[in-house]
Parts: C-alpha cells; sequence; structure tokens
C-alpha cells in the first residue's frame, strides 16, 4: 500500500506531501488543485510505461506543467505587506514526482532539455530516478540510482553500473529489466503498471455502454465502459455475484440487472420495480448508468493494486451516494482506494462507511494560497517524511 506521495513544482502543486491510507478522500472547491493530484498519479503511472515525457508534451510541455508562481513565498508577502514578485532562480528548473510504500520508495525528477538542434526542445528530460528500501530515502537504502543516462544498482557486492546508457526521455522503470540484478526494481514496476483509473466514464446518449456490444471474459472494465455488460456478466460468473446483486438491491430496491445474450453480443436488461418489461442500456438515466459502471468498476474479479477515481458522484442524485459509498468501501477492502470528489455527502458516507468496516481513511480536503495547492489543516510539520534524490 502507498504510505505516501510527493509532487513538487507540478501546476499548483509547488511542494506537497500527503500521506494516503487504505481508503483515501480528497476534496476542496473548484480550482485548489484536485485535478493536478489526479493528474500526477497519472504521471507516475505512465512512467512505468515510458509515456510520462509524452504525457507532459500533451499538456504543454514543460514549461506549461510547471509552478507558475515564484520559487519561494516568503513571510511578508503571505501577511500581505509585499506584492508577489519573481525572484531570481536558485535551483535548476525541477518536476518532481515520487511516493512510498511499506517497502519501496520511488522518485523521478524531470527537467529542461539542453539546448541543442533538435526540433524537441519541449520534451522534458529525466535528470535523476531512484529506488530505495523502506519508506525514506536514505543512502543506505537506495537500490537503483539514475543520473542523466547512467544507471547504478545496488547487489551483494556493492554497486554496479547497468549495461547500456538510457536516453534522457527512456525512464528506468520501463527499459531496465533483469531479475538477478534488479528484482525490485521489476516488482515496483508491475504494481505501477497495476493501477487503474476511471475518469472517462461515459453515460451520455451515444455512449457505447448503452448499446449492445460483442461479450468476452472482462474481468477489468474498460476505460470507457464500452464494456459495460460483459464486466457485469463476468464479475457475476467469477466474481462476488451476492455483492453485485446486494449492491443494485442498495441503490434500487426490488430491481436486478440481467445480461442477455444475443447471438454473442451482450446487452442489459435492468428489470425495475413496478415495471412490465426491463429497461435496456439505451433507456437508463445517466446516474443509472452511471452507478452501474462504477458496480462493475469496483467489484472487478481482479483488483488492482491501487484505484483512482474521479469525481464518482457524477450525474448521480444524493439518494444514490450511500450506496455508492458502500461500493467504494467494499472496493477499499480488497484494494487501496483514492476517490477526488466534490460531494460533501459522498465524503460523510465514505466516512461511515469507512468506520463501520474499520478501513483506514484519510480525508485530504485541498486549500488554495497565493496560487499554491496545500491540504486545510496540515503545516509542514503534519507532513510524513520526505526526502528528495538531488540532481
Amino acid at each position: 500500500m502507498l504510505t505516501t506521495l510527493a509532487i513538487e513544482n507540478y501546476r499548483s502543486l509547488r511542494r506537497l506531501v500527503v500521506p494516503l491510507g487504505q481508503l483515501t478522500a480528497v476534496t476542496g472547491a473548484n480550482g485548489t488543485g484536485k485535478s493536478s493530484l489526479y493528474r500526477s498519479l497519472r504521471l507516475l503511472a505512465e512512467s512505468a510505461r515510458n509515456g510520462a515525457i509524452a504525457a507532459l508534451a500533451r499538456e504543454g510541455g514543460l514549461p506549461s506543467t510547471l509552478w507558475a508562481g515564484p520559487e519561494n513565498i516568503g513571510k511578508a508577502v503571505r501577511r500581505g505587506e509585499h506584492a508577489v514578485q519573481g525572484t531570481v532562480r536558485s535551483g535548476p528548473v525541477s518536476l518532481r514526482l515520487g511516493f512510498s510504500s511499506d517497502d519501496y520508495g520511488y522518485a523521478v525528477d524531470f527537467g529542461l532539455p539542453i539546448p541543442t538542434r533538435t526540433e524537441f526542445g519541449l520534451d522534458p528530460e529525466i535528470k535523476r530516478e531512484c529506488l530505495w528500501h523502506g519508506s525514506l530515502l536514505r543512502p543506505a537504502a537506495l537500490l537503483v540510482d539514475r543520473r542523466a543516462g547512467g544507471v547504478r544498482i545496488r547487489g551483494d557486492d556493492g554497486w554496479q553500473d547497468a549495461a547500456g546508457w538510457l536516453r534522457p526521455y527512456d525512464s528506468v522503470l520501463s527499459e531496465y529489466a533483469d531479475p538477478e540484478r534488479a528484482p525490485e526494481l521489476l516488482t515496483v514496476r508491475e504494481r505501477i503498471r497495476s493501477w487503474r483509473f476511471y475518469d472517462h466514464l461515459r453515460t451520455d446518449t451515444e455512449a457505447p455502454a448503452r448499446l449492445s456490444q460483442i461479450g468476452t471474459r472482462t474481468p477489468v472494465l474498460g476505460h470507457d465502459g464500452a464494456d459495460l455488460a460483459a464486466a457485469l456478466q463476468t464479475i457475476r460468473e467469477i466474481g462476488d455475484a451476492r455483492a453485485l446483486d446486494a449492491a443494485i438491491e442498495h441503490a434500487f430496491p426490488k430491481s436486478r440487472v440481467e445480461i442477455r445474450n444475443d447471438a454473442g453480443r451482450f446487452w442489459i436488461a435492468f428489470h425495475q420495480h413496478g415495471l412490465l418489461r426491463p429497461l435496456s442500456g439505451a433507456e437508463l438515466s445517466d446516474g443509472t448508468l452511471r452507478y452501474l459502471l462504477w458496480v462493475a468498476a469496483l467489484l472487478t474479479p481482479r483488483p488492482p493494486e491501487l484505484l483512482v477515481l474521479n469525481e464518482p458522484e457524477t450525474s448521480m442524485h444524493p439518494d444514490l451516494l450511500p450506496a455508492l459509498a458502500d461500493l467504494i468501501g467494499t472496493a477499499a477492502g480488497n484494494t487501496q482506494v483514492i476517490a477526488v470528489t466534490h460531494s460533501r455527502p459522498l465524503l460523510a458516507a465514505l466516512q461511515a462507511c469507512a468506520a463501520e468496516r474499520k478501513v483506514d481513511v484519510q480525508l485530504l480536503e485541498l486549500t488554495k494560497s497565493f496560487g499554491e495547492t496545500t491540504v486545510d489543516g496540515r503545516g509542514p510539520l503534519d507532513e510524513p517524511p520526505w526526502r528528495w534524490p538531488t540532481r
């Protein structure tokens, strides 16, 4: 389980070090940095697939994603005695992301490329990458150390240089694989690659989940929910069918979901109390369809290491939120969950559900001061211990 997430100089996250629990709820007003925190987790996940550079480029390159304020915000500025002004930079341009768990920690430092004749001048470069044992970076705990393109691996006989030279846009997580010399690197890479994100589940009138689809066994719901019917049927056959029925009953009393198979094409038949015929996916309201999508995503027979949900309450009536919170609490019993939400009722239901199930829950309420995201009610002394690797 991840215990700490650290971000520096990514959009409004000038410096953020937060604790994570088995269930972490992130909330705050619009513009306080919730989406930036969510995106930073995605960037970390992309590093394991060698896609972080491309992801940053899609956001306009490193200059567009860096913290736009001054390098330091003095006390006089915070007291309102002076206006915010630019200062002479004392350190290199740097965007840093990292996390630690009970057994391993990882950090990556992105910087600007050295000016050359290349036309890809907005592509950031990886200046430093480190993997260490334990929750806190210490020289004695360092396992893999990458500076620029050179990689060192600690073995039984001390440090050894890895064969080859990494290009500045390649991550050691994706490019280096040696089960004998660096088994920890493979372990962390596979863990990160198992992280699952949901933020584009479609419920519009043309959403593919509303239509019949060719059905194959689907233990993991797709990112857009197109394979909803197959995912629900997979849960019924090889997952927790009882939890599936209970989730429908909790949200829609005396209702049930049936998956019908027409020559290999699966479609949803939603039996609602009082109706003479079931409703197809095309007839469902946005809120009902979204709830079914969350049922399929959260009751997956193949739970990931980390499940990240972005505004799961979208399109839902407040009456559905206790059932949604119960679903999230059920998922948190099998995997670590981070939920980013605007909804106070959902937060209250999540906290009540976590207390009932005795699940460790962290509430992070983000605020913004002088353009910088902070956690409400927490100062530097309340942060988990964290050390960044230096260049």
